[in-house]
Parts: C-alpha cells; structure tokens; sequence
C-alpha cells in the first residue's frame, strides 16, 4: 500500500499542502514544492505570518465550536500534518470528538496511519478532491452523524477551487447536508488585505502549481457564509478573529481573511 501510493506522488509539480509544508518549516516536501514557496515568499512578505496565523485561526476557531457543543468536525484540504490539528484541538476538549479529514494529495495519505492511531478518539481520512462533495459525505456519514452539528472546515482551501467551479456551490451542498447548530470555518487568502504584494503572489503560485489559484476579497468571502450567522467579528484578518491574548499575533498584514458562521 505504501508503494502504491509513493507511485503517485508527483514529486515535479507542486502541490498547495507540500507548499504549506514547506511554509510551516515541514520536512515533507520536494525541491519543486519549496521552489513554488519561495517564489511566493519573493512575491509578498506577508505569507509566512499568514500561514502562521492561519494555523493559529484553525486552533481558535475549532476550540470555538467545541464551546458551542460540536463535537463532529469534517476538515477539507488539511495538508499534511502538522502541530494542533483539527482532531488534537476538539479532542483536547472531548476526547470522544470525531473527525473526518479530506485531501486529495498522496503525500498526505502517506501521513494517515500515523495520524489515526495517535488519536485518543475516532478520525478517519478521505482521499478525495473537495469538489468530490457527494462520494466525500457519503463516506463521512460512516464516521459522522450527520444528524447532529458538524463543524465544516475549510482552512485555506477554498482558493484552489476556481470561480468556474463554484466554490460557493460546494460550500453551500456541504451545508445542507448537516443540521442547524453546524458551524463552518472559513479561512482564505485575501486580494485585497496587501494588493500590492498579493496579486503577485496569485499568479505566482497559479504559475508555479499548474493550476488557477483565487485569492478573494473580503466581501467575496463573506459571500460563502450567506444564509449563516457570521459568529463576531465576522469577517476579518485571521490574526484578529477571537484573538488568544496569551499569543502575540503578527503586527504586520497577513493578507487572510478569516470567519465562522453558524447555521441556524
């Protein structure tokens, strides 16, 4: 099975978790991932405390949810992983939590066995491409309930979906399909935050990955949460959603926007 899946990874085009990796000071990326990222890293100064704060955004908001009573987390494009995942942070809280996980790079299944056996309650992973929002809740559902509150998570993911293949679409067919009391984490590179840096960042990653990349404006993203009710203070940089005053945050832009929204 190993060698199954080292015979898919494609280690000459890089891939947004490899790149994330990388970014995070991982060790499980290859030279083109880390050429990509230094690319953006030339391209704007505000990537490295983006992906920082990101991750802590992640933290906050999955501790935020678990205030309100989720106990069921379905996290979208996790990447590889990395310290305070979903699953250490909800089960840090209730060690029964559940927790599926979803992406679509091999690299990131290779990382799996390890992930779930370390886990005190009951996680499972999906290797599946998050447009794939049918086969992805189908298989979910034999890990989650999902007549009770699930908290979606869609952690710096939602840019790889181009507009032509409605990111909205999916965010809304994963919302239906879980009950009022659901929450849904968003976090999503901004065009606007630093658009002197950020449009160059876009196209350098869109260049370097093959592949359409869209980072949004705020209003873009808070358009996902339409219909929800945007948990305070809304829509706004990662480093200020609920900040932990515990934790210094970056005083420069960060150029993420961040959000939580409830489903009523």
């Amino acid at each position: 099975m190993a060698e199954e899946r080292a015979d898919r990874i494609d280690a000459s085009t890089p891939h947004i978790a490899r790149i994330y990796d990388y970014w995070l000071g991982g060790k499980d990326n290859f030279a083109a991932d880390r050429e990509a990222a230094e690319k953006v890293i030339e391209a704007t100064p505000a990537v490295l405390p983006g992906v920082r704060a990101n991750r802590r955004f992640l933290g906050r908001a999955v501790r935020y949810m678990a205030d309100q009573g989720v106990r069921q987390f379905l996290d979208l494009g996790t990447g590889i992983p990395a310290s305070n995942n979903t699953h250490e942070v909800a089960q840090a809280i209730d060690p029964d939590a559940r927790v599926v996980y979803v992406d679509n790079d091999p690299i990131v299944l290779a990382h799996a066995h390890a992930l779930l056996t370390s886990a005190t309650g009951t996680v499972d992973y999906l290797e599946a491409d998050a447009r794939e929002v049918g086969a992805i809740l189908e298989t979910a559902a034999k890990t989650l309930d999902l007549s009770k509150p699930v908290g979606i998570m869609l952690i710096a993911i939602l840019h790889c979906i181009p507009d032509e293949d409605d990111p909205k679409g999916i965010v809304d067919a994963l919302l239906d399909a879980v009950p009022a009391g659901s929450h849904l984490a968003i976090s999503h590179p901004a065009i606007d935050q630093v658009p002197e840096y950020s449009a160059k960042a876009e196209a350098s990653l869109t260049k370097s990955m093959g592949m359409k990349v869209t980072f949004r404006r705020r209003e873009q993203v808070q358009a996902f949460c339409d219909g929800l009710e945007l948990v305070e203070p809304g829509v706004v940089p990662a480093q200020e959603w609920r900040p932990d005053p515990d934790v210094p945050e970056p005083g420069t832009a960060t150029a993420m926007w961040g959000a939580v929204a409830r489903k009523p």
